[in-house]
């Protein structure tokens, strides 16, 4: 089987762009190919699926163990031709100097890397960054490298020199060419984004089928891993909202609840009921962006404050969280009534990015995960909620902050997770691969 991991020196580089060209192109040959994304992100993922037809997998050294991403790895490559995976910021850019980065999940995975380098306003000089990324790490293989944004074939003479001189194999090239720029990562995935990224996946293939040649990048044989998961009682019934609204997941957290009972899908935009459930799970996602559905869907939210009421069992994250609280004020300041569960109103007002690893501890278990937000959530004027901060309280009857959260260095940070009943929610998007979501209700 063919696998590669796409990288480059900086953020910005193209990797995105090119991975989803790389990805089409190969389908369009009728290859099975198996889309990855270093790092936490779910947004790429979701543009990985849309181009190859296959859903796209993260791989994260931070927020899983080792030994959990060699499984994942292998679990969700049997039966491709080809594993791609897409690296995340520069090549040896971690959470703490290389932890974290994408040149370890070359390493530790034993796979060899394509470098996509953007050659704007640059020729002879990549030599010196190819032969730097070549020899600073033994254990990280550069296979070859394309050059992005190359003006012309005489400017690309120069780069193919470089690469020589450098010692790494040249693979081809990417003109400059309009049109096949990345979609904002906060439009939302509507249906016209799924029409301009197919279009865009198009567009790319097309440019790497004439002018990039990937048959050098050599083949590895994949190590196959049994995933090490414990075995788990498959009573439950799972409700988990998925739509254009609600969105970001795992593609491991969606299989691990899978092994924990029957899964099934509903969407709050399109008007459905709650499904019979013992646990209900609302992702993140872009609910600002379609707050007006989401308020009509007063059914949906009468079911889910019931549900709630009588001690069901709901997993809300980020903009789940969102659709849980009393409103919603979208970025034109019009104000939204949600699922009036909590007692916060969200707002996308003067909002910042908050964004970092995050980590909790429950009865010394750790859990792992990701916070990436613009929104922010401050008291509702709701009477009759008591507020209780990192205090054990009363699960039944207090809304409280259930918890501490750390950083990826061990710092405390104020995002907060609620408890309310037996609602757990909060922003941050958490990775429970290799765990047991249930843990949560030990808070």
């Amino acid at each position: 089987m063919i696998q590669l991991l796409i990288g480059a020196a900086t953020s910005g580089s193209g990797k995105t762009t090119f991975t989803m060209g790389l990805l089409r192109a190969l389908s369009r040959r009728g290859l099975r190919v198996q889309p990855f994304k270093c790092g936490p992100d779910y947004i790429d993922t979701q543009f990985h699926s849309i181009a190859a037809g296959r859903e796209s997998v993260n791989l994260d050294t931070w927020m899983a163990s080792p030994e959990h991403v060699r499984e994942v790895y292998a679990h969700y490559c049997d039966g491709a031709d080809v594993a791609v995976i897409e690296g995340v910021m520069g090549l040896f850019d971690g959470y703490d100097r290389m932890r974290g980065s994408s040149a370890e999940i070359a390493a530790l995975l034993d796979v060899p890397v394509v470098l996509v380098v953007n050659a704007r306003s640059t020729a002879y000089s990549v030599a010196a960054l190819l032969h730097g990324m070549k020899t600073f790490r033994s254990d990280v293989r550069i296979a070859g490298v394309v050059f992005n944004q190359v003006a012309s074939e005489s400017h690309y003479s120069f780069l193919k020199d470089a690469a020589a001189d450098a010692g790494v194999e040249c693979l081809g090239w990417i003109p400059r060419a309009d049109g096949i720029e990345v979609p904002s990562r906060h439009l939302g995935l509507t249906i016209g984004l799924e029409q301009e990224i197919n279009a865009l996946a198009d567009k790319a293939a097309d440019l790497i089928e004439q002018n990039v040649q990937l048959g050098t990048v050599p083949n590895c044989t994949l190590k196959t891993c049994k995933r090490g998961l414990s075995p788990i009682a498959r009573s439950l019934k799972i409700a988990v909202a998925k739509d254009r609204a609600f969105n970001f997941t795992y593609r491991e957290n969606i299989d691990r609840l899978k092994e924990l009972g029957e899964v099934r899908f509903f969407s709050p935009l399109a008007g459905d009921e709650l499904p019979e459930a013992d646990l209900v799970y609302l992702p993140g996602g872009y609910p600002e962006l379609f707050a007006p559905e989401l308020a009509l869907n007063r059914m949906l939210a009468s079911q889910i404050v019931q549900y709630a009421e009588r001690g069901g069992r709901i997993f809300a994250e980020c903009g789940g969280m969102m659709y849980l609280g009393q409103s919603l004020t979208d970025q034109d300041g019009k104000v939204w009534p949600m699922a009036g569960v909590l007692p916060i109103e969200c707002t996308m007002q003067g909002a910042r990015l908050h964004l970092g690893y995050r980590s909790i501890e429950i009865n010394c278990k750790v859990f792992k995960g990701h916070e990436f937000h613009y929104s922010k959530c401050e008291k509702g004027t709701v009477p009759n909620y008591t507020f209780q901060r990192n205090a054990k309280g009363d699960a039944k009857g207090s809304f409280r902050f259930a918890s501490l959260q750390f950083d990826a260095r061990g710092e405390k940070v104020d995002t907060e997770l609620f408890r309310y009943k037996n609602v757990i929610a909060g922003y941050t998007h958490w990775y429970w691969g290799e765990t047991d979501i249930n843990a949560f209700w030990e808070l």
